[in-house]
């Protein structure tokens, strides 16, 4: 029997580490390297997820491990952890304060518990399967708006020059149908802003497991949608994800989906 409470507690511990290890990198200074054109990669992110890695195994030497810098560590066990020590890398090597550690565990397929760990704000959200959601221990929800032209929405560009033509084209659109739209350089930070209530709806494309595992649980438990734009049923492991209030995600998933070149699901 897997005791999600446990399994809370040592993420909810290892976000909190792998933060100090952030802002202590950030004070004193850090390297920085390329794994591709524009994509980076700092001593921090490599430090933080050691950080992360060790207390994980410390306490379950048996758990499966997928990390955004050293892939997988391969188990028998049924629980794997899905990590991304600094979920905004760009912004940390800028010292543009919008970054986070982000954790999640898959228990047989399905994410049961998230923690999101903002350092700079000093803000975990977190949610446990079928508990709700929470910022710093109190309970969050996602925000009442039901119309799109009075939403504001967020998304992200990833690193490849296709998904960013095309996402370019659907941000133009979604800038004439919505409030406004903006692009802070974390998925995981959006989609828990989503969860409370600071944004109305997210979509991004060519994303990772570690970019929405823990985010995606905790805006459904806040009670949102998460999908693909054509709305149906998403996993960490495709590329698009689409998550809303809930109450404006049939018709921004429309309008995606109607924007946007053939299908990039994977």
């Amino acid at each position: 029997m897997v005791d999600l409470d446990e399994l809370f507690a040592v993420a909810s511990a290892a976000a909190e580490d792998a933060g100090k290890v952030l802002l202590e990198k950030a004070r004193v200074g850090f390297k920085i390297s390329k794994k591709g054109r524009v994509n980076l990669v700092t001593e921090a992110d490599l430090m933080a997820e050691s950080v992360i890695v060790e207390r994980i195994l410390s306490r379950f030497p048996d758990h499966g491990i997928l990390a955004e810098e050293r892939g997988e560590i391969p188990s028998e066990s049924p629980v794997k952890w899905v990590i991304d020590p600094l979920d905004g890398t760009t912004n940390y090597a800028h010292q543009y304060p919008c970054y986070c550690v982000s954790i999640a565990c898959e228990v047989n397929g399905k994410v049961l518990v998230g923690v999101v760990f903002d350092p700079v704000s000093d803000e975990c959200f977190h949610a446990i399967k079928g508990r709700g959601a929470f910022l710093n221990g109190t309970p969050i929800s996602t925000s009442m708006e039901s119309v799109l032209e009075d939403s504001l929405l967020v998304t992200g560009f990833s690193y490849g020059m296709e998904a960013i033509k095309l996402n370019l084209e659907l941000f133009s659109t979604m800038m004439l149908q919505c409030r406004s739209v903006r692009r802070d350089g974390s998925a995981a930070l959006d989609l828990c802003y989503v969860a409370c209530g600071r944004f109305d709806g997210f979509w991004e494309l060519s994303l990772f497991p570690w970019d929405v595992a823990a985010g995606s649980l905790i805006v459904t438990e806040a009670g949102g949608k998460v999908s693909c734009f054509d709305g149906s049923e998403v996993s960490i492991y495709d590329q698009e994800c689409l998550a809303t209030n809930g109450r404006i995600h049939d018709t921004l998933g429309n309008i995606l989906e109607k924007s946007r070149a053939p299908s990039t699901k994977s």
